[in-house]
């Protein structure tokens, strides 16, 4: 069976406290696992103090690699002594079950939805493996995963030569929340999204933009969000540090305004909202056109 490892982490090495604090997440479909692991992974960056090890199992489709997966799932529920997170995209109701009966906080991301339709439209689903894209043209289908694909590749500012490709570069401090709301414009709405953070280094340049976003300036959109609220998720990942301090935050703050003010750059106060609304107001505000839904 497929499965690929990761650990969610800083770029920082991890701490004693931290290595022992880690938590095992699975990513686990009877298709490809690309839309558990995209939603796993957005849902679990809003935790950004803990560290996470990841496996991702795709193409669960039988009991037999059902019970496969169960058995990774407790062999790390044995070594953890905790049990790992599962998130998962499985249709056939005996496959999900299987996989809902091992040793771990199951996070059934369809289970949910289609349960309240059923109830709702009078019609039990029919439970084929696949029918997750069915109604959806292939071409669709490939715009999404090619917009997943692209927010992964162009997140934090890693790599800045495909931007010409970018429906929309967000832009915003350290901790803002711009990853999981690329994602986000990436898996619904098939929107190309990068993200770039701006730095100490970046923010205090006379309201200028950084080099590699002055080409681009039409295609950023600014996220803004409340000092505390700041001060408090900088706290959880890196405690008592500058960067972390109600005056860096701040300073931080007032700079970013500063640049998206004399740059004209759209922006929007994200500390209360969703990452839902997030996307759907930057949508409304930017006037982006949603390239699938």
């Amino acid at each position: 069976m497929n499965n690929t490892k990761s650990t969610i982490q800083n770029s920082h090495a991890l701490s004693l406290d931290d290595q022992q604090r880690i938590r095992s997440a699975f990513f686990i479909s009877d298709g490809t696992a690309i839309t558990a692991e995209t939603l796993g992974r957005a849902i679990l960056s809003q935790f950004d103090s803990v560290p996470f090890e990841t496996r991702v199992i795709p193409y669960v489709d039988t009991l037999e690699r059902a019970d496969e997966a169960v058995r990774q799932i407790n062999a790390i529920y044995e070594r953890d002594g905790v049990m790992p997170l599962v998130f998962d995209t499985i249709v056939k109701p005996e496959i999900r079950e299987e996989i809902n009966s091992a040793n771990a906080c199951n996070l059934d991301i369809y289970e949910g939805l289609i349960g309240k339709i059923a109830e709702e439209i009078d019609e039990e689903p029919g439970g084929d493996v696949g029918h997750s894209h069915a109604g959806v043209d292939s071409e669709s289908y490939k715009s999404r995963i090619d917009a997943v694909h692209f927010a992964l590749d162009n997140d934090d500012g890693g790599r800045t030569r495909h931007y010409e490709n970018a429906d929309i570069i967000l832009i915003g401090v350290s901790r803002s929340g711009k990853t999981p709301t690329s994602l986000y414009l990436a898996l619904q709405f098939g929107i190309f999204a990068a993200n770039y953070p701006l730095t100490e280094e970046d923010l205090f340049c006379d309201n200028d933009l950084p080099k590699a976003l002055k080409p681009y300036k039409h295609k950023l959109f600014g996220l803004n969000i409340d000092i505390e609220r700041l001060v408090r998720i900088r706290n959880e990942r890196r405690a008592g540090s500058k960067y972390a301090s109600y005056s860096q935050c701040q300073q931080e703050m007032r700079a970013i305004q500063g640049i998206y003010i004399s740059q004209g750059i759209p922006n929007l106060d994200v500390s209360e909202m969703s990452v839902e609304e997030i996307a759907t107001r930057i949508l409304q505000i930017s006037g982006l056109k949603r390239r699938i839904g």
